[in-house]
């Protein structure tokens, strides 16, 4: 096997880990752009070029370890949620960091990479977007976050970094190591998850327009309360569901805004997010049918205006057959019995890559399935059976 070092691999994770350290339990506080976001990204720059590869930085800030001529892919990202774990993306991007090492001792051609923004301060997976051509560099440039800050004035801040593109035909194929961030690998004791496919996403905001009015005048009975017809609608769309889903489908309404939002005053508009996953398109799209047929059915049980968004959609990525093998059979050699094929129902920057290049996904397992959390972790002979088992996959997929 591809003689990786478990003690510099885990050192490495810790080290990546002190950039932005919460304070609280291994928490992160790395959010892209942020000081201790390009901190990271210097310190990981200095590493690929003490390992013997190019060093390179894009006009996103992407930081890539680039080794000579055609090479296989190993990454993922390093910036973190607002409130982030120490693993979410970092273990793939030290992961990327040790196999490319390893991998030029054995004399097999591997390269690195963190892409920047995978967790959404200026939108999904952004970094690894715009390479992969789903977003221009002029249009990302117009993204703002929360506070106002477009995507132009915080990548600017790495500006003196920039090297230039990096051309995607040089690489075969991408693998991405990640924690699962959900129970199953954890509650069933396995050690890896082969990644069979990444789900398709929806995502809309329905809005229901009722009728604002006094909250202590106005009789129940008059009422076009636009919050119960969101009540409704959500009571409704888990019925029409039951017989269109499976067990691995996901739907959330994460966000509402009820208008004016006082205490005192019906609210006349009310606006939701729902978003639902699946690995299988035909299945979204019938779930788009069901979502927007109960939105209009209760508005006209309701006597509603309604509105919808446009639709964001994604399509469900299946992984390479052919990497997928090689990580199997890894999986059952490192670690016998003790994996399984797993659907991720998270989003990750191999979703965009797959534009480029075969892909493929190896989780490992995340503690009570807590992710996006200072309360994130992984035991780390887990964290080590991933690493072997991803450095088998690779002298697999040269042999």
């Amino acid at each position: 096997m591809i003689p990786v070092n478990p003690e510099r691999f885990l050192a490495d994770l810790h080290k990546l880990r002190s950039f932005g350290a919460s304070g609280v339990g291994k928490g992160v506080v790395r959010p892209a752009f942020s000081d201790p976001d390009i901190e990271a990204r210097k310190w990981l720059l200095d590493q690929y070029v003490e390992a013997g590869l190019e060093g390179a930085v894009d006009a996103t800030g992407t930081v890539w370890g680039l080794a000579e001529g055609t090479s296989l892919l190993i990454g993922s990202h390093s910036d973190s949620q607002p409130e982030g774990g120490w693993l979410d993306g970092a273990l793939g991007v030290i992961c990327g960091l040790e196999l490319a090492r390893a991998g030029r001792a054995a004399g097999l051609p591997v390269s690195a990479v963190s892409f920047q923004d995978e967790e959404g301060r200026f939108g999904v997976t952004t970094g690894s977007r715009i390479w992969s051509g789903n977003t221009t560099l002029a249009e990302a440039d117009l993204l703002s976050d929360r506070d106002g800050i477009t995507f132009a004035e915080a990548r600017a801040r790495m500006a003196d970094m920039v090297t230039g593109e990096v051309d995607p035909t040089r690489f075969t194929g991408f693998i991405e190591c990640h924690i699962e961030q959900g129970p199953w690998l954890h509650e069933a004791g396995q050690a890896v998850g082969v990644v069979s496919d990444i789900v398709g996403i929806r995502d809309m905001t329905i809005t229901f327009l009722g009728e604002q009015n006094h909250a202590g005048t106005t009789p129940m009975h008059r009422r076009k309360d636009a919050f119960q017809a969101m009540l409704r609608y959500q009571a409704l769309i888990a019925e029409r569901f039951r017989n269109v889903v499976t067990p691995q489908t996901v739907w959330t309404t994460g966000s509402v805004d009820l208008h004016p939002g006082s205490h005192s005053i019906v609210p006349g508009r009310c606006s939701f997010a729902m978003q639902w996953r699946d690995g299988d398109r035909a299945r979204l799209d019938r779930m788009e049918e069901i979502v927007r047929e109960t939105a209009a059915d209760v508005a006209r049980e309701t006597g509603m205006g309604l509105e919808t968004s446009g639709l964001l959609g994604l399509e469900p990525v299946p992984m390479d057959a052919t990497l997928q093998a090689a990580l199997a059979g890894a999986a059952e050699a490192q670690a016998p019995g003790r994996w399984r094929h797993i659907q991720s129902g998270a989003l990750h920057d191999a979703t965009s890559v797959v534009r480029h290049m075969p892909v493929a996904m190896l989780f490992v397992p995340s503690i009570n399935g807590i992710s996006h959390d200072f309360a994130e972790d992984t035991d780390e002979a887990d964290l080590v059976s991933g690493l072997n088992v991803l450095a088998d996959a690779v002298e697999r997929y040269f042999a």
